[in-house]
């Protein structure tokens, strides 16, 4: 983890307010005039260390909302209610934190439980089916995790940065070994910075996939002329877009509308889709007609894709850098490295994103 962020500190939080039954605390970045700079990031610890909003300066147009984030009353009132099952209200918005697997996993309905039974490092586990596809008698499946809702303690705070740590354990039974978590936002006014640590404190090896998944609203509101760039040759097919399940075939991205590498407007093509074999480590999201890009780059070696999610009809983009491809553990996958991180115990791995942004 990076330098320390200073003893506990809430003296910028409203107690008033908060997320999942503990305060919100928001970081403040250092003004520098009129220039395209971040401002502030909420955070919701109680969530999941779940990044609530992003706010940015966009020079001559005053400040913006990065991400897509209903009113917090609006967000408040969906905590625990009938779209809340595993957390899933903290993936719906802002930038929630995938752990341990991002993306989805399927395995066999249990009758009479929203759980499936599934083979992680041949172990049978069972999950909760919190997602799936909406067409009559689509596929249901666990996804992005098992700490959607955890209630992290944050223990070190600054004006400009946080760390939470969760001593998850084996979530609840659904998991291997123990897992202990700590993540850090550090803000400055160019940049955000997410650090997450996963550190395996059980007898046994621990499976980890992390992601993060943050909702990027496009200042202009035209999605049409938007440029995404991801620095990846190949995606990964699925059986639809409905259920998006992977088949099993890497599909080649050079010469088709896919090929984002070297950055291409995304015009009416719907995307819901894991890229990989990746040639970077960070991708672009440009608005031309607001003069505004943002870079999200993984840096740290464990990161194997790219998930992006972008419908036609909507003004935003979402960026997920990950550990893992969509459902790691699925036969499927005949052969090759699907991106989970096994760790020995007393082993650690370490999540890196960052989030920058720039006048194109």
């Amino acid at each position: 983890m990076p330098a320390s962020c200073g003893a506990p500190s809430w003296r910028s939080v409203s107690k008033a307010e908060g997320l999942g039954g503990a305060p919100l605390v928001r970081l403040r970045a250092e003004a520098l005039g009129d220039e395209l700079q971040f401002i502030e990031a909420t955070i919701a610890p109680g969530r999941g260390m779940l990044l609530v909003q992003a706010r940015v300066r966009l020079p001559g147009h005053g400040e913006f909302d990065l991400l897509t984030t209903p009113p917090l009353d609006v967000v408040a009132g969906k905590l625990g209610g009938p779209d809340d099952f595993a957390g899933n209200v903290s993936f719906s918005l802002g930038g929630a934190i995938l752990l341990p697997y991002a993306n989805r996993i399927t395995g066999r309905a249990l009758p009479d439980t929203r759980e499936i039974e599934t083979q992680v490092l041949g172990r049978t586990v069972r999950l909760p089916t919190n997602w799936g596809g909406k067409a009559l008698g689509a596929e249901q499946y666990a996804m992005h995790g098992l700490m959607l809702d955890s209630a992290f303690e944050v223990v070190e705070q600054g004006a400009d940065c946080v760390r939470g740590v969760l001593r998850a354990g084996d979530f609840a039974g659904h998991w291997l070994s123990a897992t202990d978590v700590t993540v850090e936002y550090r803000l400055t006014s160019a940049a955000l910075e997410l650090t997450v640590q996963a550190a395996n404190t059980g007898d046994e090896p621990l499976p980890i996939g992390i992601g993060w998944h943050p909702w990027f609203n496009l200042p202009s509101g035209d999605r049409s002329q938007a440029r995404l760039r991801v620095p990846a040759r190949a995606r990964t097919a699925v059986n639809d877009y409905d259920e998006v399940l992977p088949t099993g075939e890497v599909l080649p991205l050079a010469g088709i509308p896919y090929d984002f590498s070297q950055g291409a407007p995304l015009g009416d093509l719907y995307l819901d889709d894991c890229f990989v074999d990746l040639t970077g480590d960070a991708a672009e999201v440009i608005d031309p007609a607001a003069h505004f890009g943002l870079r999200i780059s993984a840096g740290a070696p464990p990161v194997k894709a790219f998930q992006v999610y972008a419908p036609p009809d909507k003004p935003f983009v979402v960026v997920e850098p990950q550990f893992n491809w969509a459902d790691p553990f699925n036969p499927v996958w005949k052969s090759g490295d699907t991106g989970m991180v096994i760790l020995q115990p007393g082993e650690r791995t370490t999540y890196a994103a960052k989030v920058a942004l720039f006048t194109p």
